[in-house]
């Protein structure tokens, strides 16, 4: 018997759909004193995610402590010392969050790829660990008449993994578990909590290729997941 066809797409927010604004973190560097780019802060940043994509830190930690350690981890991998310049940054970055949301910047690929998958007839689904900013965020940057639907799990009290942000979503959004899928940018956050709430997959954007060992579709490109979804339909 063949699986049921695919009829929704799960998408992550950060690190799918939007990016910190590396250019304002590096802004709140270097008026520390830290040499350093958003280049470099952008490089960096999926080395510094892959190594805190562990099972261990996501049961001891949530979203909001793992925001920081993330952002250290990005600097500490751009070779920016861990010093009270960088405590200064970093806290001007967390004030400008706790506001307006600093993941806040939309790659050109991302619109072209949510109108890929919406003409292929797929409702999409927005499923992020996010700190009650994303509806404002989503609408100042353009990308709420792009989705179908955008939860943000501050607004539940409930976190990815944990497979009751899923079941949320998919009551919310008519969706049924068997036919839709979840793209995210953590294996321990994204696809291990689709898994737990037996979507019919979860799929890990992988851009800088470092999973290498991961039991689940990836892709690379955000075009990617148009061919992917593309041949799910047709299989």
């Amino acid at each position: 018997m063949s699986a049921p066809p695919l009829a929704t797409v799960f998408l992550d927010a950060g690190g799918v759909l939007v990016h910190p604004n590396w250019a304002r973190v590096a802004a709140a560097l270097v008026r520390q004193g830290v040499d350093t780019s958003a280049e470099a802060l952008t490089a960096a940043e999926p080395h510094a995610k892959r190594e805190m994509d562990l099972g261990s830190v996501m049961a001891r930690t949530n979203d909001a402590a793992r925001g920081w350690i993330y952002f250290e981890a990005v600097l500490r991998h751009a070779g920016v010392a861990a010093d009270d310049r960088a405590t200064a940054a970093l806290a001007e970055v967390r004030a400008y969050h706790d506001v307006h949301n600093v993941w806040e910047h939309v790659p050109a690929d991302v619109v072209p790829m949510l109108q890929g998958l919406r003409a292929l007839g797929l409702r999409l689904v927005v499923v992020s660990n996010a700190n009650g900013k994303l509806h404002t965020m989503f609408a100042r940057v353009g990308l709420t008449p792009h989705v179908d639907l955008v939860l943000d799990s501050h607004d539940f009290g409930v976190e990815k993994p944990d497979p009751r942000l899923f079941l949320i979503a998919l009551e919310q959004s008519g969706a049924e578990a068997g036919t839709t899928i979840h793209v995210g940018d953590f294996f321990h956050i994204d696809v291990v909590g689709a898994r737990a709430a037996h979507l019919a997959d979860g799929v890990l954007f992988d851009p800088a290729w470092l999973y290498d060992d991961a039991d689940c579709p990836r892709v690379r490109r955000l075009g990617d997941l148009v061919d992917l979804a593309r041949a799910r339909l047709e299989a």
